[in-house]
């Protein structure tokens, strides 16, 4: 049995993990770095994480990659969707989910805590969430092996419904979030970083 504790790496199903918390022999686990690049959705339409197609995804053809032992270890969790804090934009239904995205009040808490600044909010924040957050090193993440930064998704809804929230590459919180099916559409190709999260049976 592996040595969990809080912020350590493990590896699990041929993928390295972090663990953001444990609770009741279960750990929280995202992927230490960004797995793969994809759309939040395969179409330009009105969406929430329930009915996406990279929530889809997650719950089907990856997570039917795991073997069968590592599958009886992932447990179904029942995930709150709330609506974008600044905007208003629904969230949708809560999903029951046994791989998820992290929403913005779990990377605000479980990357460093900051927490405070979601819910006492600036007058400045429209577009990000806090410039100088202490915390936004801690959401870094590369992709293939990149010494920089990458921008991954979130599950929470952006400004509007055809967007959906982000960490950008220097890990502040992209809160009026990024275009669904081409991400940042400035770049005419590039979709969002997947770091996969589920809920571990020690």
């Amino acid at each position: 049995m592996e040595n969990f504790k809080m912020d350590s790496t493990l590896s699990f199903g041929g993928y390295n993990w972090r663990v953001l918390d444990i609770q009741d022999n279960v750990a929280l686990l995202i992927t230490e770095d960004i797995i793969e690049q994809r759309a939040y959705h395969d179409a330009y339409k009105d969406i929430t994480w329930a009915d996406c197609s990279l929530r889809k995804y997650l719950n089907g053809e990856f997570y039917d990659k795991f073997s069968e032992a590592d599958k009886s270890r992932i447990m179904p969790v029942l995930n709150k969707n709330l609506d974008n804090q600044w905007y208003g934009s629904k969230g949708g239904v809560d999903t029951k989910d046994s791989i998820f995205l992290l929403s913005i009040e779990e990377v605000c808490k479980y990357f460093g805590d900051s927490r405070s600044k979601l819910y006492n909010r600036g007058k400045n924040q429209r577009y990000w969430f806090e410039r100088k957050d202490e915390n936004n090193n801690k959401r870094i993440a590369g992709f293939e092996g990149e010494t920089w930064g990458s921008w991954w998704w979130l599950r929470s809804p952006g400004r509007v419904s055809v967007k959906a929230v982000y960490i950008h590459g220097d890990g502040n919180i992209g809160i009026q979030g990024n275009n669904i099916l081409k991400g940042n559409i400035s770049d005419g190709k590039c979709t969002g970083g997947v770091r996969p999260a589920l809920w571990l049976k020690l």
